[in-house]
């Protein structure tokens, strides 16, 4: 039977991110991969161009502002 358990770690120890079930006398192996993080590039970029509209309820009427729509 295989288990994923999912760990961080801090170059010394290992943490786990939930209850760990091992059992004696049971063998278990723990894998790295290297994940990496996820950029924050695209935000930046999304930040640089947002703006203010002065429209205090775009999010609920969009479609009205997109499509012209009536507002709900």
């Amino acid at each position: 039977m295989t288990k994923t358990l999912n760990v961080a770690s801090d170059s010394h120890t290992f943490q786990s991110g939930g209850h760990v079930d091992f059992h004696a006398h049971h063998v278990a192996t723990i894998g790295t991969s290297e994940e990496k993080e996820i950029p924050n590039h695209a935000f930046k970029q999304i930040l640089k161009r947002a703006m203010d509209l002065g429209i205090s309820d775009l999010a609920m009427q969009h479609d009205h502002y997109l499509y012209g729509t009536d507002k709900r």
